[in-house]
């Protein structure tokens, strides 16, 4: 350890750290001490992998950007200080590797049991609404499907940026508005399960919607959890992994859960087991309550594990009171033998304490992670500023929008088409009513499974994604990067939208009506399914990391996340209802396949846009006063 009197600290040839002195007395400390985790010395010098340097720009209302220019030598402002590990040469990521793994399985299990309540109403939601009228034709169920599937997403995209704002307050938190999703879901979840109409239906997935702010708020704390971007692409993976997780059981469950009178009258109809003479009266009367009621349980004890084991991640909010420390607080008091003692772990880093002495510059055995929570807990002593919401809206921050709303338009739109195509019945050429065909395009027909059947072949989604996330995504994911990635496998989603209607055309083994069987119809699924979550496994969480990174200031995150998560709910919403109303024309027309050509052009339209998307750094807007500490 050296001490100097220079203004600029040298590390080594070509790298220099440049400092600012602190602006008044009685600040946090006299100056700051530096660690450098992590990079090879060789010969007293350090091996970084890229000759650059930042250049401040002043921005309107004095923030300031810093831009990555070409340069003979490195040297790093002390304002991007945060970016020096973007720049160490790249090192093996594992799943061991990682970081707070104990908090990203909590926020995985979130992330899990949330997607699940929507992957098994899925499975049985033709045949629940159908149950609501047996009158109604195909083409009103898959119009009404359309629209109960929206509505949840539609009122996610009225309170995303509400609860966003809140996770960002030091009021509220994230964890206080993760709670409040898990638990208000839950109440949703039995809404559903007793409902008796499409309107009250539609009732309790918008409630459930609109108290639902947890994506958003899942990946802002993974984002501040893992901090380092060399491990992102792993971390965010948790999100697409929890959701193949989700795609595997929920149809599953939904589906052979669903009318268990019918599908298992030995133990719940007459004269069964648990049913008696009479069978089991209330599951009479409400057929497809018993895969909510188990939602409802799942949501609930993921949120009694949130509640005690997950850590707050926003800097404020740990160490201060917020509204959920006082709730829980207000409860510990009536119950008279528990106290709420929030811990946070972290110890207060030494600091140089002579106010005139430049600082030292340290070389750390310390783990990343040690640096990276002194840091934290020394940024939270300070005043907190926070970047106008008006300045958000940077051309990245617009551009990664738009990419996403196209994603998200045709990922709501196929999710809707592929159950409606499983339920529809199949064409019949014996039925008089039916309408004529004409190859290759003018043909119509589903693959008339029932809910057992749907559960089966929608759960194929979730094994695929499963097998190629864990075998082809991270190295293929490593080579190409994220930026490249996002953009060569959206170009396939067209290619399986527009091969899946001719499904419908495969050999049967089956007669019609009877559903669609037999070797080469599942062939034909396993195909078109393979290549929409090929597609799916690299693109969802690229779009993740991209809409992470595209934030202009960390005080803004939580915020960016909420408008990221509104405008997908917002698309999420658009494409089921599109989609449903497109199905139900091509049905009366005798068209199947046009409502999935018309998101293959949709599709295409997102392939565009994506070229327009480029990573940011979190932090490319710098506050006044930032730049000195």
């Amino acid at each position: 350890m050296a001490r100097t009197h220079n203004r600029t600290t040298s590390v080594s040839t070509g790298i220099s750290i440049a400092k600012s002195k602190p602006k008044a007395r009685g600040s946090s400390a006299s100056g700051l001490e530096l660690r450098i985790n992590n990079l090879e010395s060789r010969n007293g010098s350090f091996d970084l992998d890229s000759q650059q340097e930042w250049e401040p720009v002043i921005m309107e209302g004095g923030e300031r950007e810093h831009k990555r220019i070409p340069s003979s030598s490195s040297t790093l402002h002390f304002g991007a200080a945060e970016r020096l590990e973007s720049n160490v040469k790249p090192q093996n990521v594992t799943w061991m590797s990682l970081p707070r793994k104990d908090q990203l399985v909590i926020l995985g299990l979130c992330r899990v049991f949330d997607f699940l309540q929507v992957t098994s109403l899925q499975a049985y939601m033709f045949f629940q609404l159908k149950s609501f009228d047996s009158s109604l034709s195909d083409s009103t169920i898959s119009t009404q499907a359309g629209f109960l599937q929206g509505a949840f997403t539609a009122a996610q995209f009225a309170t995303a940026i509400p609860w966003g704002r809140a996770a960002d307050a030091k009021w509220g938190g994230r964890k206080f508005v993760l709670l409040v999703g898990l638990i208000g879901t839950g109440v949703s979840c039995l809404g559903v399960a007793f409902s008796t109409s499409f309107t009250q239906a539609i009732f309790w997935r918008s409630f459930g919607g609109a108290i639902n702010g947890m994506v958003g708020i899942i990946r802002t704390m993974i984002a501040e959890n893992i901090r380092e971007k060399k491990y992102q692409s792993r971390a965010f993976l948790i999100l697409p992994i929890g959701f193949n997780i989700a795609s595997l059981f929920g149809p599953v469950l939904g589906g052979f859960l669903a009318d268990p009178v019918i599908s298992y009258p030995r133990l719940f109809g007459e004269n069964s087991t648990f049913g008696g003479d009479a069978g089991v009266m209330w599951l009479k009367k409400y057929p497809f309550a018993l895969p909510m009621l188990l939602n409802a349980v799942l949501m609930t004890l993921c949120g009694v594990l949130v509640a005690l084991f997950l850590e707050e991640t926003l800097d404020v909010c740990r160490h201060g009171p917020t509204l959920w420390s006082y709730l829980v607080g207000i409860i510990s008091r009536s119950l008279g033998f528990l106290s709420y003692h929030p811990s946070h772990r972290y110890s207060r880093p030494a600091f140089q304490e002579s106010e005139g002495s430049e600082q030292l510059l340290e070389v750390s055995t310390e783990s990343p992670h040690e640096y990276e929570l002194e840091e934290r807990v020394s940024k939270a002593r300070q005043p907190r500023r926070i970047l106008p919401f008006r300045r958000i809206w940077t051309s990245n921050v617009l551009c990664t929008l738009l990419a996403q709303a196209f994603f998200d338009f045709q990922m709501g739109a196929f999710n809707n088409l592929w159950l409606l195509f499983l339920s529809t019945p199949r064409y019949d050429p014996a039925d008089p009513s039916s309408p004529p065909q004409k190859f290759p395009f003018v043909f119509t027909g589903g693959l008339g499974m029932p809910p057992q059947s749907v559960g089966f072949a929608t759960s194929i989604v979730g094994i695929i994604g499963m097998v190629l996330q864990f075998s082809i995504y991270p190295s293929i994911n490593a080579r190409l990067g994220t930026v490249r990635s996002y953009q060569y496998f959206l170009s396939i989603f067209p290619l399986a939208y527009a091969l899946a209607p001719f499904i419908s055309l495969s050999p049967s083994t089956s007669p019609p009506p009877t559903q669609a069987t037999g070797i080469r119809i599942w062939i034909s699924i396993v195909v078109v399914l393979f290549l929409q979550v090929l597609s799916r496994t690299f693109t969802l969480p690229a779009s993740i990391i991209l809409l992470n990174n595209c934030s202009p200031h960390p005080s803004v995150l939580g915020t960016v996340h909420g408008i990221g998560q509104s405008v997908s709910s917002a698309f999420r919403t658009i494409g089921p209802v599109f989609a449903g109303s497109w199905y139900g024309l091509g049905l009366e027309i005798g068209m199947v396949g046009l409502a999935w050509w018309l998101v293959a052009a949709v599709s295409c339209f997102g392939c565009a846009a994506a070229f327009w998307v480029y990573e940011g750094s979190g932090h490319e807007l710098i506050l006044p006063g930032e730049e000195e500490q």
